[in-house]
């Protein structure tokens, strides 16, 4: 596990990398049949429109930019931490056909809706060599087969656990079912066992979408049908629902999202912990976490062996309302170059896009859950792509809270969610 006097050190290599990695940009933006790739004009300053930035290295990277391009100054604008509150202003901006935003840091999820309302431009694939990225990453980044945004960072939920309480307990390996790991909580008795995002918001539906899916149950079939009211989805929902009142999970989890749960787990409350890969140096920072040098991070464990994670992640898009779309078209490949999202990579713990930079091995010696990561994502599925998306998670999270808050049953929340499922995703 890399420590922090190395995280601080690398955080300045990565700075310097990506200043070396700025001037990758300027070539122009050739049409190749695409309607609106041939918009892709226009130079001068831009804007990039992104949530809170929990990894406090964007700014370095944007600075790099513009010590590069002094008459194509990119600008950060904040917008809220909660993914709902984003996708709002986001969704405000294009209504009004603002040109406020340039680029947009749009959750995967998002791609269809924005691309269906033509809020963003499509992209040239020429510009991008796509044969990098890893094929879960691009595929969020498409709709019907056309390219509308590039894929600049992945996610898969890990497990994160405290690897020094299992070690004096005398437990050699992390949990592989969710059966193992409530009989390790039980050996560490006086621990808060484990904890996921489970507030009424996006990380709800990606934590009731890896349980269902981790009991082999789908949300959503490979035939675009909704396929919620089954054996296996109670299964899984049963999970959290019994975690909640057994104690497993504790009651104040209810409201925690994905900095509540971080926060928790570094202060010690916690033995495991769902969460991101970003949490993996904020966790390892010293005068901030109890928990440094002592914890490390595993596949998620399934009903009967590892898990099945949400994937996750952002890609970066074009507003089509903006001016200087061939810079921002620039400024998304500095972005995803492979020494831009190597040295965020060194700098935030963030999963980069890039293939090559999981089988680095300097960078798996720095990072040892870089493999466990890179197993994660190849096992990850993705939540249902649905131009109606954010009425779909809206629908999830009102049933699996529900549920987790005793509202209903879980069967009855199944056969609610398949019924409104129903009336918002067709194939």
């Amino acid at each position: 596990m890399a420590s922090i006097s190395k995280m601080a050190r690398w955080t300045v290599v990565a700075t310097s990398v990506a200043v070396m990695a700025a001037g990758c940009g300027g070539s122009k933006s050739d049409d190749k049949g695409s309607k609106n790739a041939g918009a892709l004009s226009g130079r001068g300053p831009i804007t990039l429109a992104t949530g809170k930035d929990t990894s406090g290295n964007l700014q370095n990277l944007v600075n790099a930019w513009n010590q590069q391009h002094p008459k194509e100054q990119a600008r950060i604008v904040e917008l809220p931490e909660d993914a709902d509150a984003q996708r709002q202003q986001m969704v405000q901006n294009a209504q009004t056909k603002s040109n406020a935003y340039s680029v947009l840091n749009l959750d995967v999820v998002w791609t269809a809706e924005f691309a269906a309302n033509r809020w963003v431009t499509q992209l040239p694939k020429t510009q991008f060599d796509l044969t990098k990225f890893l094929p879960s990453a691009t595929k969020t980044a498409e709709y019907r087969n056309n390219l509308y945004a590039a894929p600049w960072k992945t996610d898969s939920g890990l497990l994160y656990y405290r690897k020094d309480l299992l070690d004096k307990a005398g437990i050699t390996a992390p949990p592989k079912t969710w059966a193992e790991m409530q009989q390790d909580c039980a050996k560490l008795k006086g621990n808060n066992c484990y904890a996921g995002q489970f507030e009424k918001y996006e990380g709800l539906t990606v934590n009731f979408s890896e349980a269902v899916n981790s009991a082999g149950g789908v949300v959503v079939g490979e035939d675009g049908k909704p396929n919620v009211n089954t054996p296996q989805a109670k299964q899984g929902l049963n999970f959290l629902v019994q975690g909640f009142k057994s104690g497993m999970i504790p009651k104040e989890a209810i409201s925690y999202k994905e900095e509540e749960s971080r926060r928790a787990f570094e202060k010690g409350n916690l033995v495991f912990l769902r969460n991101w890969p970003y949490q993996y140096a904020l966790s390892n920072k010293k005068g901030d976490s109890k928990v440094v040098g002592k914890f490390a991070v595993a596949p998620l464990p399934g009903l009967s062996g590892p898990g099945s994670p949400t994937l996750g992640g952002h890609n970066l898009a074009i507003s089509e309302f903006a001016p200087n779309k061939a810079t921002a078209l620039d400024f998304i490949k500095y972005l995803t170059s492979e020494q831009t999202e190597r040295a965020n990579l060194i700098a935030s713990s963030e999963a980069p896009t890039l293939a090559s930079l999981y089988d680095d091995p300097e960078l798996q010696k720095k990072f040892p859950y870089l493999q466990t990561l890179k197993a994660s994502l190849q096992n990850a599925k993705p939540r249902p792509q649905a131009v109606r998306y954010n009425d779909v998670t809206a629908a999830i999270q009102e049933a699996a809270y529900s549920a987790l808050t005793g509202k209903s049953t879980t069967d009855q929340a199944l056969a609610d969610l398949q019924t409104k499922l129903g009336q918002l995703v067709t194939p």
